[in-house]
């Protein structure tokens, strides 16, 4: 009971404190409605036209955060809109199982069902390049590179959009446990606390043993090479900063084309849940030149 008080707490102050920050900023386009009839069933998302240059752009498929547990299309929505205009691209917010309603590994299993649809329809949403490319922001980037690693999910296939791109927003990369430093010296004063992160991991796995999920742990992945070009945003006041790092550092050391951005004052959730500050902005610039260097 009392779990259930606190999950719906935060998802009401999740969507409000969104709210609140995007509140103002001319990024709400509005979206068309997707109803994803995948292998898995329906999976509900929203659609972001981009510009009139789409045409020659890849699709972005994003996956929101919120720690597996809060988030939704309405909480990303403004961020979604922004990344449509900044890129240029249409984008797809997915609307994926939340624990602890449905645990591990629901939410992986819809972003994965979603990513082959997409593969296999990617025509159905209008002009592009034929190309995908899958992002999430924190809990979000964790099964973006899920999926991006997955190679039944991202892997070549006749009649099968490209992977272009995995774009990876201060990621989750290894579970609660794993030592890294961040999780102590970024412990707390801000919004995600180490405290917090561990109790969306329990949330998520909901008692099964860790060693049990490791497609939810993308740094201990043994085919990290597979990545395709890879953009990692990070930030120093996160307790996921080291995980972060570690990825970017791990999967160009296994031969992929990383691309790591770091922002050293900013915290946990500045590029998608704090409004169109500087830093914010600077992040979507460098996502827009990102997504043009997919095209060398």
């Amino acid at each position: 009971m009392l779990r259930a008080l606190k999950v719906a707490a935060l998802r009401r102050y999740y969507r409000f404190e969104t709210w609140r920050a995007w509140r103002g900023s001319n990024v709400h386009a509005e979206p068309g409605a997707l109803a994803l009839p995948t292998d898995a069933g329906s999976v509900a998302g929203h659609l972001y036209r981009g510009g009139e240059q789409a045409g020659e752009r890849p699709v972005i498929c994003w996956f929101h955060g919120g720690g597996w547990v809060i988030g939704d299309l309405q909480t990303h929505h403004p961020f979604c809109s922004a990344l449509a205009a900044a890129t240029g691209c249409h984008v797809v917010s997915i609307d994926y199982r939340l624990a602890p309603e449905h645990p591990y590994p629901a939410a992986l299993d819809d972003c994965s069902a979603a990513v082959r649809w997409l593969r296999r329809n990617l025509a159905d949403l209008g002009p592009s390049n034929g190309r995908l490319v899958i992002g999430g922001d924190s809990a979000g980037g964790n099964l973006a590179a899920g999926c991006a690693l997955d190679r039944a999910t991202a892997g070549e296939g006749d009649g099968l959009a490209p992977v272009a791109g995995a774009l990876l927003v201060y990621p989750v990369t290894d579970y609660c446990d794993a030592g890294h430093g961040s999780y102590a010296s970024r412990a707390d004063s801000q919004r995600l606390t180490a405290s917090l992160m561990r109790w969306f991991w329990d949330t998520y796995l909901a008692g099964a043993d860790p060693a049990s999920a490791l497609p939810a742990m993308p740094l201990r992945a043994d085919n990290l090479g597979d990545l395709p070009p890879t953009l990692v945003i990070t930030c120093d006041r996160d307790p996921l900063r080291d995980e972060g790092v570690a990825l970017a550092e791990r999967a160009a050391a296994a031969g992929v084309r990383v691309t790591h951005h770091h922002y050293d004052g900013a915290e946990h959730g500045f590029a998608c849940g704090m409004g169109m500050t500087p830093e914010a902005e600077q992040a979507l610039q460098q996502i827009s030149s990102w997504r043009h260097s997919l095209d060398v």
